[in-house]
C-alpha cells in the first residue's frame, strides 16, 4: 500500500472516495442489515453517483470489504517497517494489531447488535472472496522481505497462511463471544498460540 504522503492529489481524491464508500457501506448495513443495502443507497451516502461506485467496486461485499483489506495492506507495510533486531511473530503481532489500533476498534466491545450484523457480513463467502482478492500476497512479500526469503518460497508462505488462519479463527470466536469481546484482544491471543507452535492446551 503506497504511503499517502507520496500520494498525488488525484490518487489521494480516488482513496478518499474509495475509503469514504466503504464507510457508507459500513454505516447503511449497522443501521439496516445487510440483506437491505443496494449500490443505490451506498453511493448516495457517500455523495457520489452510482456510476463513480461502479468505478471502484462491482458489488456490496468489495465496498464492505475495503476497510478489512486496507487493514491488511497497513498491516504488511508495517512489518517491513517493524525494528529489525525484533523477533518474527512479536514483529507480525504488532503489525497486524496497529491497523485495528488506528482504527479505534481497540476501543471496547461492539453491541450485540452491531455484533450480529457483523456476524452475517464475516459469514459470507463473498466477504471472504473480496478481502481475498483485494490482499493478493502482499503480506506473504513482507514476510519474505523480513526474512530474506523470496515471495515464492515455502516459509514465508506457511507463515503468511498462518497470520491468515489466526484471523480467520479469531473472527469467528469473534462473532460468536457471548458476551461480546473486544476484537484485538482475541486477535492478538490467536497470533500468540500461533507464534508458540499452538501447545496443547492441557498441558
Amino acid at each position: 500500500m503506497a504511503d499517502e504522503q507520496s500520494l498525488g492529489l488525484r490518487e489521494r481524491k480516488k482513496l478518499d472516495t474509495r475509503r469514504a464508500l466503504s464507510d457508507a457501506a459500513l454505516e447503511l448495513m449497522l443501521e439496516r442489515g445487510l440483506e437491505n443495502i443496494v449500490r443505490e443507497d451506498i453511493a448516495a451516502r457517500a455523495g457520489v453517483s452510482v456510476r463513480t461506485y461502479n468505478n471502484y467496486f462491482s458489488s456490496k461485499f468489495e465496498a464492505l470489504a475495503y476497510r478489512q483489506i486496507e487493514r491488511g495492506l497497513r498491516a504488511a507495510d508495517l512489518l517491513r517497517e517493524r525494528p529489525a533486531e525484533e523477533p518474527l511473530w512479536t514483529a507480525i503481532t504488532e503489525a497486524v494489531i496497529a491497523p485495528y489500533d488506528a482504527d479505534g476498534a481497540s476501543w471496547g466491545p461492539p453491541t450485540p447488535a452491531i455484533l450480529a450484523e457483523v456476524r452475517k457480513l464475516v459469514t459470507a463467502p463473498e466477504m471472504y472472496a473480496a478481502f481475498m482478492r483485494g490482499t493478493g500476497d502482499e503480506f506473504t512479500a513482507a514476510v519474505a522481505a523480513r526474512t530474506g526469503t523470496a515471495p515464492t518460497d515455502l516459509y514465508p508462505k506457511l507463515v503468511a497462511a498462518a497470520v491468515n488462519a489466526a484471523f480467520i479463527a479469531a473472527t469467528d470466536v469473534y462473532v460468536h463471544a457471548d458476551p461480546p469481546q473486544i476484537v484485538t484482544t482475541i486477535l492478538r491471543r490467536a497470533l500468540t498460540e500461533v507464534s508458540r507452535g499452538l501447545p496443547d492446551p492441557r498441558v
